[in-house]
């Protein structure tokens, strides 16, 4: 297996910075933090160069804070000049890993995604009665550090990287990586790829996939994907993991099964009704908002295309045209 090195100056030259503070500040151009750091970005991205350089880098202080959509889940977040770092380093480590993934790996992959992932797990119902559903218990908050270091070190041999790289990892406690790093999809993905040949090499699942702690079994045997299930229970012991025993289950195909948020089934796909009630409940809370002068249209506008973004790819044209017309929504297409 092929380890790189000579990698750090790559990670600290000032146009992989400049590049990482272009891509740190999509979807937050106007925020404060974004502002501040871009007032004076040539200055602070020299700054940032320095500390890496002398090694004297710390992470900032987290911001620890909580999502409910669509299940309550505990975010940490870095202070904007740390996810400039963050970005820098993966500028140059993502690529070497992600050539190490199997095909059928989708979560955080450039060409990769929700919706692929969505259209294999239709190719492969068509031809499949069953199809199991892995989940990981606590994945994110269960990840080893020195396990999750050893798999890094297998593709990583510079000295330098392997400092940042722990650096980030350490800044919160052993087990566990936040949700909120940038690196943490990297290295939430890596840290299953052992599995992933484990599963295509030992196991000959030919029909599987991945989309980071879901794993997706197709077969015509009941019998095989439990045997298949309690492998890799076994073996995700080795990983200080173990299934989520409730959300692990063996599914009926032809009775729909749901992945990634919709209902899918072999001849067409739905969206989830949870969905669609969160949606409604969402523009109401808008229009409320907006009648009492504390939220703009737009605001409302860009909710209802990003809904129509994610529906699109489900059999839901007269859902949508429905909830357009519940609301009034003129001048926005189906």
């Amino acid at each position: 297996m092929k380890r790189y090195g000579y990698l750090f100056q790559e990670v600290c030259s000032f146009e992989n910075l400049l590049l990482a503070s272009k891509k740190a500040q999509r979807g937050k151009r106007f925020k404060h933090s974004t502002s501040e750091f871009n007032l004076n970005l040539e200055e602070n991205l020299f700054r940032i160069q320095g500390q890496l350089q002398r090694k004297d880098y710390q992470i900032g202080q987290y911001k620890n804070f909580y999502v409910y959509d669509p299940k309550r889940r505990f975010i940490s977040a870095l202070p904007y000049e740390d996810r400039v770092i963050q970005h820098a380093l993966c500028n140059v480590i993502e690529p070497i890993f992600d050539q190490a993934f199997i095909y059928d790996n989708y979560a955080c992959r450039k060409g990769k995604g929700s919706h692929k992932a969505v259209s294999r797990f239709t190719e492969y119902s068509r031809r499949n009665k069953y199809v199991l559903k892995c989940d990981i218990k606590d994945y994110f908050a269960s990840i080893d550090h020195e396990i999750l270091l050893k798999i890094i070190q297998r593709k990583i041999k510079d000295p330098d990287v392997l400092w940042m790289i722990r650096t980030i990892i350490e800044s919160t406690q052993n087990p566990g990586i936040p949700i909120g790093n940038l690196t943490s999809q990297i290295f939430a993905n890596l840290y299953l790829n052992g599995l992933d040949y484990y599963i295509k090499e030992k196991l000959r699942c030919r029909y599987y996939l991945r989309y980071m702690d879901d794993l997706i079994f197709f077969g015509n045997n009941r019998n095989e994907l439990r045997l298949i299930r309690a492998k890799i229970d076994q073996h995700l012991g080795l990983l200080s993991l173990c299934l989520h025993s409730k959300k692990s289950q063996i599914y009926e195909i032809e009775k729909g099964v749901k992945f990634l948020g919709y209902k899918i089934y072999p001849t067409h796909r739905l969206v989830l009704t949870q969905n669609l009630k969160r949606l409604r409940k969402r523009l109401r809370r808008y229009f409320w908002l907006i009648q009492k002068g504390f939220c703009n249209r737009q605001k409302l506008v860009c909710s209802i295309q990003s809904w129509l973004g994610y529906a699109i790819h489900a059999d839901s044209y007269n859902i949508r045209k429905k909830v357009l017309s519940e609301f009034d929504l003129k001048g926005i297409s189906p």
